[in-house]
């Protein structure tokens, strides 16, 4: 469910364009909000779906997606990347996925100058979202 949810969301555009609203240096970025305030977005289940948290799923280290939520079963479209090992998210946040190439580009949007609230001066965005499947570059 939770690959299906930002696979079909990212077919259908629904990313291309959107802001990364929030960036925490040595944390994550996360995006995924079509409004821009970290309050939006919907899934395609309808406005929410509830948590898969899998045991071996982990958040390690840097490249991890997980599902952005606001509390347990608030999954919606917003996800976040991590900077750096979060294990203090394991068991809170559905993981989907791992970035594949291009974890520089992720690894400078972590330095960008951010408000006090987190979010970056300079607009950071999603030009276009595209699903790779494997063995595609």
């Amino acid at each position: 469910m939770r690959q299906r949810n930002f696979a079909t969301l990212a077919q259908r555009g629904y990313y291309n364009n959107v802001i990364f609203h929030r960036i925490i240096p040595n944390f994550m970025v996360q995006t995924g909000d079509p409004t821009g305030t970290g309050r939006g977005g919907s899934s395609i289940y309808g406005e929410k779906f509830e948590d898969e948290i899998h045991p071996g799923l982990k958040h390690t280290g840097a490249g991890v997606l997980s599902m952005a939520n606001s509390g347990p079963n608030t999954n919606g479209s917003q996800f976040f990347i991590t900077l750096a090992p979060t294990p203090w998210l394991d068991g809170k946040h559905t993981i989907f996925g791992r970035v594949k190439s291009g974890m520089r580009v992720i690894q400078r949007m972590g330095l960008v100058k951010t408000n006090s609230e987190d979010r970056p001066v300079d607009e950071v965005k999603i030009i276009r979202a595209k699903v790779v499947e494997e063995g595609e570059e």
